[in-house]
């Protein structure tokens, strides 16, 4: 290459996303980030309609990642350094692959609206996930509220169940700690690259793997194309995966991860009303009640944890 190709090659734009127009913009944005995902549970009882559980989450990846890569793409933005692969992986192992597959295993036992107060308590999972692996040491008060969150859930999965967990409970406290370690790690990274960043890389990590399961899984499981299942796929990949996490990630940068998690507290509320209203779901007086007392305990450990 000449000196004078060097000088007329075009030179890559910039790599971060437009900036928020403030704390009112960014909170805007986390909302947003709540909201769609809110309705992850509902859509996916939609998208078990037409696919198999495998069949699901790796097509659900495949789409996000598509789409997280074209978007990467279209940015010019660099290739990550070597040594941030690492914490992007457990982001992809626990967000991307760990989360979906176990709570779309559960939900084909589990209403929508029991999976919704179960894991409600991922923000206080991922609480004690960021404890562990900062260093940082909570109060007394703050553990005092996670214990009570954590024996809400407890007792309200047993009255459930009538007395012992059900098929689905295993999954969804499965996906509770994976997706808290993906949290975690994934806001370590933040701090070194933007945060809409981290799950875009995370995503395009998930591709190779996820494309090679959605050839193998819908060869093994039965396809059955409906409304209800084709707009359950694409809201989960598009809007829940890739959507919900760009917003999210962008206002928690703008507002901070403590103002922005208490957004999150509102999420396994909305989740019972999309459950309602969208799959008919019977809303027992237990869950509400089981719900409102996860989110005081969690708003506790928010208030005495800062």
């Amino acid at each position: 290459m000449t000196a004078q190709d060097s000088a007329t090659r075009p030179a890559p734009i910039a790599v971060t996303a437009p900036p928020v127009q403030g704390a009112r913009g960014g909170t805007l944005l986390a909302l947003l980030g709540v909201v769609a995902f809110s309705l992850t549970f509902p859509s996916t009882v939609w998208g078990l309609e037409s696919f198999g559980p495998w069949s699901l989450v790796a097509l659900r990846s495949t789409l996000a990642a598509l789409i997280a890569g074209a978007f990467l793409l279209a940015l010019r933005v660099p290739v990550p350094d070597r040594r941030h692969w690492g914490g992007l992986a457990v982001v992809a192992g626990g967000v991307v692959v760990g989360f979906p597959l176990l709570t779309t295993l559960a939900l084909r036992t589990s209403t929508s609206s029991h999976a919704a107060v179960v894991v409600g308590l991922l923000p206080l999972t991922t609480a004690a996930f960021a404890a562990v692996r900062t260093g940082r040491r909570p109060s007394r008060a703050f553990w005092a509220a996670a214990l009570a969150g954590a024996a809400v859930v407890v007792v309200f999965t047993l009255q459930q169940s009538g007395g012992g967990l059900s098929a689905g409970d295993p999954y969804l406290f499965g996906a509770l700690l994976v997706c808290a370690a993906g949290y975690t790690e994934g806001g370590r990274l933040a701090r070194v690259m933007p945060g809409w960043q981290v799950i875009g890389w995370a995503l395009v990590l998930c591709l190779p793997p996820a494309v090679a399961g959605s050839a193998v899984a819908l060869a093994a499981e039965p396809v059955r194309l409906t409304a209800h299942g084709v707009i359950g796929l694409a809201w989960v990949a598009a809007g829940s995966t890739f959507f919900g996490l760009y917003v999210w990630y962008r206002g928690m940068a703008a507002v901070g991860i403590a103002r922005a998690s208490q957004l999150q507290l509102a999420q396994p509320l909305l989740t019972l009303v999309w459950s309602v209203l969208l799959l008919g779901e019977p809303l027992s007086a237990a869950a509400p009640l089981a719900a409102g007392a996860v989110l005081v305990c969690i708003a506790v450990t928010q208030r005495t944890g800062s």
